[in-house]
């Protein structure tokens, strides 16, 4: 991501959340020496979702993804994600966490069909009062299963 995508990537997070990050959230992940913000890019250079990556030491946290609604159901939310996935590994991660709104059966689903497992829940963490699950992916236990194998 770079500030040339921002004005592409507030039209998508506008439309994907209710209290959405500002340009300068995104301005911030960008200038982060933790952060690794992903865009999505589909032929003809359409942005079409984008992932925020914080890498800390060996943990990481997808702080934000979303996908253009016009370009979901498409897979790109799930490549977003193992590219992420990537990363991390290169990067020695051993755990990846996220939060998700206990609504969002979508992505719930998605992030357990590659293999986060919930860990936890804040109770009326979003503005609404909706809970968050919290999800994690672990690396190191990715390994001992290839392992055992």
């Amino acid at each position: 991501m770079s500030e040339n995508d921002l004005d592409a990537v507030l039209e998508i997070e506008s439309a994907s959340f209710a209290r959405p990050w500002t340009r300068d959230h995104f301005r911030d992940e960008i200038q982060s020496p933790f952060g690794i913000p992903l865009v999505a890019l589909i032929p003809e250079g359409h942005l079409a979702g984008y992932l925020c990556l914080k890498v800390i030491l060996d943990e990481a946290e997808i702080l934000d993804v979303a996908v253009d609604p016009a370009q979901r159901g498409r897979g790109i939310g799930r490549l977003l994600v193992w590219h992420a996935f990537e990363l991390c590994r290169e990067r020695q991660v051993l755990r990846l966490g996220l939060e998700v709104r206990t609504g969002n059966r979508e992505a719930i689903t998605l992030y357990g069909s590659v293999g986060f497992h919930e860990v936890g829940c804040r109770k009326a963490y979003y503005e609404n009062g909706d809970d968050a699950i919290l999800m994690e992916y672990t690396f190191e236990q990715q390994a001992e299963e290839s392992d055992a194998v």
